[in-house]
């Protein structure tokens, strides 16, 4: 889409402007005119030129909370919406989002709704924050919307933070583990290789075993770190794919401890989503497009696009839901409970709650179980070398004795 600067009368005959993101001229054309609105002239807004230099960072999740936040407070003290993009444009610690800011102010100012204004950063502003600001404008609700929305938000890092804790320390103790043994195979066992070399006799299997594993990985170590690199690359290139998403999504659901994680997660994020959707005013076709889009997972996407097909059709959201198989039975007999009382968007935001803390309690119990495992693990394999390079020396002294 691209956006287009109008200007035009209305009906009593007053001049007005403003821009518009839109398909082309004829779009803008009939959306005015459904605003009785004749326009007079359309052009389109020439881009600005910017240069994002490499230390510049994006938006966080953090800085778009604190910014809607703050933004809930002042349109409820009753400030008008440009000086509140104004101060807070100045006062954000993000240069880059500052600009964003400033950005959207000048939209605002030329005439643009605030929800047109925000999906011109689609990279900043996804269609959840967009559509429900829309909602909020057309409702006289902004104030109340905003604060929804940065509880939404706080409570997604939050969700978040859970996740890369439980997957960081796991992460942490491989990834040292791999460098270690690394630098065992390639630095420490060749100096005893040569010291037993010298020694002369027959090693031990286990000590052939590991001589053998440095000398290939020494001998190969470029050819390792190329097949490292492009299977990594591979990967990730195949995980772009939808079938690459598909299958790879598919296996980490049925992953026996993060499969259940990585569950609860997908149903924490959809009904919460969704719940704060519904709340807001949105449709629930068009929330449910704007969660399957931000589910991150392709099953959980599948299952709530198919859902939203059975909709249109006539069905209840419970149905195709149960039909799924992705969410639990709870979940499923929970939303037709709220369907039937008329209360879905508060049922929702109640399964979500639960949810978190059914992440925070996998969370830990994952952590407990990993924690073992992994030192288990790294002391099988780290005192299998270290056993296997002492063996011939006590051997050694064994004989001398």
């Amino acid at each position: 889409m691209e956006t287009y600067v109008w200007s035009g009368r209305s009906r009593e005959g007053q001049r007005q402007k403003g821009e518009l993101a839109a398909k082309n001229k004829d779009d803008v054309i009939s959306i005015m005119r459904k605003q009785n609105i004749m326009v007079t002239s359309v052009t389109k807004r020439a881009k600005k030129f910017s240069i994002n230099l490499p230390f510049q960072s994006k938006a966080s999740d953090k800085d778009i909370a604190i910014f809607t936040r703050q933004f809930a407070t002042m349109i409820d003290a009753g400030l008008p919406l440009v000086q509140c993009l104004d101060i807070l444009s100045k006062q954000a610690d993000n240069k880059v989002f500052a600009a964003v800011i400033n950005e959207i102010r000048q939209d605002v100012e030329a005439g643009s709704t605030y929800a047109d204004s925000l999906k011109k950063h689609p990279d900043v502003f996804g269609d959840l924050y967009a559509n429900m600001v829309a909602a909020g404008e057309l409702g006289g609700i902004l104030d109340t919307i905003l604060n929804r929305l940065s509880k939404y938000i706080e409570k997604n890092i939050k969700l978040k933070r859970q996740v890369k804790a439980a997957l960081f320390y796991p992460a942490t103790i491989v990834a040292v583990a791999f460098i270690v043994i690394i630098v065992l195979l390639v630095y420490v066992i060749p100096i005893f290789a040569k010291m037993f070399t010298d020694f002369g006799g027959t090693l031990p299997v286990p000590t052939q075993l590991v001589i053998g594993a440095s000398n290939f990985m020494r001998s190969n170590i470029l050819i390792i770190i190329g097949i490292m690199a492009a299977s990594i690359i591979g990967a990730g290139k195949y995980y772009k794919t939808q079938n690459g998403r598909l299958v790879v999504d598919t296996m980490v659901l049925r992953m026996p401890v993060f499969g259940m994680l990585a569950r609860k997660i997908s149903v924490a994020k959809f009904t919460r989503t969704l719940g704060t959707l519904i709340s807001s005013g949105v449709p629930i076709m068009d929330g449910l497009d704007i969660v399957a889009k931000t589910s991150g997972n392709k099953v959980v996407e599948k299952a709530i696009y198919a859902t939203r097909q059975s909709i249109s059709e006539g069905k209840t959201l419970s149905e195709p839901l149960e039909t799924s198989k992705v969410f639990p039975p709870m979940v499923v007999q929970m939303i037709a409970v709220g369907e039937t009382t008329g209360a879905l968007d508060a049922m929702l935001s109640k399964i979500a709650d639960f949810y978190d803390e059914e992440v925070d309690s996998t969370v830990g119990i994952m952590t407990s179980l990993l924690e073992p495992i992994l030192m288990i693990f790294l002391g099988v394999v780290i005192g299998f070398i270290v056993v296997a390079m002492y063996l011939p020396i006590f051997k050694l002294a064994g004989t001398i004795g």
